[in-house]
């Protein structure tokens, strides 16, 4: 699956929007990545989400083990690679009938943070239990909101391409193509959204660190993510919903 969002949409992280960017074409220009992706990756559907970028998957070389979905609801756009293991818990929590899967259980955890919900965005993401990464689009508010699972499962990758548009994809060449070295592992157990950034979900009160990424050359390529243990953030507690500082403003 890749995902390709303009900067207006998914702002890149400072410190992997600030590193060197690579010589190839940006992303979006003349639908380069998309026709790219298409030609490596055979029966793709590409699905073009105007000015705010677009989505692509394709069935091709998927793992049984960790199938590929894409749903979209109420124009919200969810592409889904893994699998859920609590998927039962999670239909009756959210309310949803026995035919919904995983792709419809994140669109609709999404929209219980969107709508204002009785959990912190760290807390629904833990309560899914599994394998999995995925990126969703929300239309309405114009927003993106990722993850991954915490061990890291799902091959996951991102950058930021010439023209500092976030790339994300299952697909590591794919994302060398749209980013070259700038290219880095989306750092397990961690989500981003388009007004809070990335964000631990494993240790929601701690900080991320960036950290250089060095090649066998001893050329610094991009850039991983860490938990700093010893930063905690300054406010982390849930806000009452009603509230001045409703944190679901945050998500």
């Amino acid at each position: 699956m890749l995902s390709v969002f303009d900067k207006s949409v998914a702002k890149s992280p400072d410190a992997l929007a600030q590193h060197p960017q690579n010589e190839s074409l940006p992303a979006l220009e003349d639908k380069f990545l998309a026709t790219y992706f298409s030609s490596v990756h055979p029966g793709s559907v590409i699905i073009n989400l105007a000015s705010a970028g677009f989505m692509a998957y394709s069935s091709d070389r998927q793992n049984p083990i960790l199938p590929r979905l894409f749903a979209v609801v109420d124009n919200i756009f969810c592409l889904f690679e893994g699998n859920i293991q609590n998927v039962a818990h999670l239909k009756h929590q959210y309310g949803l009938c026995k035919t919904a899967n995983e792709a419809i259980i994140v669109v609709e955890a999404y929209r219980t943070l969107r709508d204002r919900g009785p959990y912190p965005a760290d807390q629904v993401i833990r309560d899914i239990e599994g394998k999995f990464a995925f990126v969703l689009f929300d239309s309405a508010s114009n927003s993106a909101f990722v993850a991954n699972d915490a061990d890291g499962s799902v091959p996951f990758f991102w950058g930021t391409d010439a023209d500092g548009h976030l790339v994300l994809s299952t697909d590591g060449e794919v994302v060398k193509q749209g980013c070259g070295k700038t290219f880095a592992t989306f750092p397990k157990g961690c989500f981003y959204t388009s007004s809070g950034g990335l964000q631990s979900y494993e240790h929601p009160v701690n900080e991320l660190k960036a950290v250089p990424r060095v090649d066998s050359s001893g050329e610094v390529c991009g850039l991983t993510f860490k938990v700093d243990a010893e930063t905690r953030k300054g406010n982390t507690g849930m806000h009452r919903v009603g509230s001045d500082a409703n944190w679901s403003k945050n998500y």
